[in-house]
């Protein structure tokens, strides 16, 4: 196998896992789009060497983060934090406790549920999104997203916080059908 073919397996084997975490941080398929061919473009610069890493996924989910946050930072006047805004009261909200699946519908209703979740979790504003993605997905300690984001590790807490609860609502009203009709759309058709 020559090394554009070596190269082209290697891109599918981990476009998906670059293209959904650049996702999860950006909240917007364009840019992640952007931001997963740069990735490819330095993977491809250091191939001889990935090529061989038992590191490989790690490298490319590390670097797919730093490019991410590199883009946020270039555009961080287009955001606020959710801590400035106008906080709105939100009453006592029932957590959703989903079993783990054991049949073939259970999978798919999981699929389903996963699917809304990450079309919820795009539609969070950046300043929820952001640590969230990268406490949950990225396993980074506070300490750590105060640090990247240069901001305090009361905001920090305080965005996740409120990002969980937007989450909760937002899933909250999905599963109940209210909400899914501004979630989905054509491109992006409703779970059922």
């Amino acid at each position: 196998m020559t090394e554009p073919q070596q190269f082209e397996v290697f891109v599918k084997s981990y476009q998906n896992m670059v293209f959904s975490g650049a996702v999860r941080m950006l909240g917007n398929e364009t840019e992640a789009e952007d931001i997963a061919q740069e990735v490819f473009l330095k993977a491809y610069e250091r191939f001889d060497d990935l090529r061989t890493s038992a590191t490989a996924g790690g490298w490319l989910k590390t670097v797919t983060r730093n490019l991410c946050l590199n883009h946020l930072t270039r555009y961080r006047a287009r955001w606020k934090f959710f801590s400035e805004m106008v906080s709105e009261h939100e009453g006592e909200e029932k957590e959703i406790e989903w079993a783990a699946p054991q049949t073939h519908e259970q999978d798919l209703a999981a699929a389903d549920r996963r699917r809304l979740l990450e079309l919820v979790l795009q539609r969070l504003p950046p300043a929820q999104r952001i640590p969230l993605v990268l406490y949950h997905f990225e396993d980074m300690s506070y300490e750590a997203i105060a640090e990247k984001l240069n901001i305090s590790l009361s905001k920090v807490k305080t965005d996740i916080h409120r990002g969980r609860e937007t989450l909760r609502r937002k899933l909250r009203l999905g599963s109940t059908g209210e909400e899914l009709a501004g979630l989905c759309g054509a491109e992006d058709p409703c779970p059922s």
